[in-house]
């Protein structure tokens, strides 16, 4: 069943990054980060109230217990990896193609993978070692089609942001597998983003806010809604696959980056993106790598 939930919030994060690419366009990355994290946080308030004052929400999927400072001293340094994967993460997307972005963010799996192995001891099958290596070769292809938008993968600094986003989000996975053992999805969900919150803060008031006029103007847009809102179900869900019994952090990184197929499709048919020839092989091969983990994991 971890499968299953696994493809709707890859789904779910495709339409994330869609969202996000359309509301970055011509926007100041500071306060859409800031303005996303503050509307997830405004909407978590109301489980956060009903759970500390009422018994309305006791025995749901939606209660948000009381937990320890140690308890809240882990969210708190998950807040901080997410964080700046995010702000590394919205700088790649908003200068670069979706159709490269896309199928970078889809090798972060590679990278999750290692760590299970290292830290959980999973072990993979054959067809899901032959998935990994399809991701693999993806990452070495798309670097190559790249180059001829002029998008050198070891010279440009917003590939460089979007590997190191990678990097962290990857960490942030294996975080996650370690937090779901103890601790309830909304536990983690809704202190992640009110921590997020208060760390941005100074970001938007001090570091932004005082600069705005000589930086790229914000603009306000309807998207900024739509990354919250699809952010979280997208996670709301992968942490309810990742508390199965059975699930493997390895299989449920790589499913999640599926997503890329909204994102590529997006990128080719509303934003118009270039030398999307090349690119369609190595989405393929992408999905060819997702189809063998599937099977690998029946």
């Amino acid at each position: 069943m971890w499968l299953v939930f696994s493809f709707i919030s890859a789904f779910l994060l495709g339409c994330y990054d869609v969202s996000k690419k359309k509301a970055l366009d011509g926007n100041a990355v500071i306060p859409v980060l800031f303005l996303n994290i503050l509307i997830s946080s405004i909407m978590f308030l109301p489980f956060i109230i009903l759970s500390y004052s009422t018994d309305i929400l006791t025995d749901t999927l939606f209660y948000v217990p009381k937990v320890s400072l140690q308890t809240h001293a882990k969210v708190i340094l998950k807040s901080l990896i997410v964080l700046t994967s995010w702000i590394t993460g919205y700088y790649s997307v908003k200068n670069l193609p979706l159709t490269i972005t896309g199928p970078i963010k889809a090798t972060q799996p590679v990278i999750t993978l290692l760590g299970a192995l290292a830290i959980f001891g999973e072990r993979l099958n054959l067809f899901q070692w032959t998935g990994v290596f399809l991701s693999i070769l993806s990452f070495y292809l798309l670097s190559s089609s790249s180059k001829k938008e002029g998008i050198n993968f070891t010279h440009n600094k917003w590939i460089l942001y979007a590997v190191l986003s990678v990097i962290l989000g990857a960490i942030s996975g294996l975080y996650d597998k370690y937090l779901v053992k103890s601790l309830d999805v909304m536990t983690i969900q809704v202190w992640f983003y009110v921590y997020q919150l208060f760390m941005m803060l100074p970001a938007f008031f001090f570091l932004w806010y005082p600069h705005r006029e000589k930086t790229v103007p914000f603009r306000w847009k309807w998207n900024i809604v739509l990354i919250s809102i699809f952010l979280i179900m997208a996670d709301w869900i992968y942490f309810y696959a990742l508390g199965f019994d059975d699930s493997m952090i390895s299989i449920v990184s790589m499913i999640r980056r599926s997503s890329v197929v909204i994102t590529f499709i997006a990128g080719a048919l509303f934003l118009h993106e270039k030398n999307l020839k090349n690119k369609t092989f190595d989405l393929f091969l992408v999905l060819l790598g997702m189809l063998f983990l599937y099977l690998g994991t029946r």
